[in-house]
């Protein structure tokens, strides 16, 4: 199993446009056959010292190997979506792990 994991944060979080855009682009990814589950979401309502919650979206997907992962990154989806929108973000931090 790969798990690709993705944190999102925002130029403008104030601005509900750029929150739904970047949804609608995430929304977009779930199309793509070589993800095996896919996961979006935002920050809980925890608090405590060890969690970051500074992020806006994250992006949690499991692929059967690296194979499936590699192949999603080169998906005509994957590449319009990080076209359309990049612009939206601020900073991305990738996460990477295999079982």
């Amino acid at each position: 199993m790969f798990v690709h994991i993705v944190f999102f944060w925002l130029k403008n979080p104030e601005e509900q446009a750029n929150h739904d855009a970047l949804k609608a682009g995430l929304d977009s990814l779930t199309g793509i056959d070589a993800i095996t589950t896919v996961y979006i979401g935002t920050p809980a309502d925890t608090r405590r010292p060890v969690i970051d919650h500074s992020y806006d979206f994250n992006l949690t997907m499991v692929f059967a190997d690296k194979a499936a992962h590699d192949a999603y990154q080169e998906h005509p989806l994957h590449l319009a979506f990080v076209e359309k929108c990049a612009h939206l973000w601020e900073r991305v931090h990738i996460y990477d792990a295999v079982s």
